[in-house]
């Protein structure tokens, strides 16, 4: 969960990231799409322009 989380921590600008960067994220560290999404939640990161509804 550290390296999930600094690695959202790294892509992030201004507090946000793409639902296709938090995707790959997940899919290069091997965590679920819902791991991202509690990790992003518990930084105060907002995933942008998600239309798969995996967030």
């Amino acid at each position: 969960m550290k390296k999930l989380k600094e690695e959202l921590n790294n892509i992030a600008v201004n507090g946000r990231i793409s639902c296709a960067d938090a995707r790959k994220t997940a899919e290069r560290l091997g965590v679920s799409y819902e791991a991202v999404g509690a990790a992003a939640d518990e930084l105060g990161i907002k995933i942008t322009n998600c239309r798969l509804g995996c967030f």
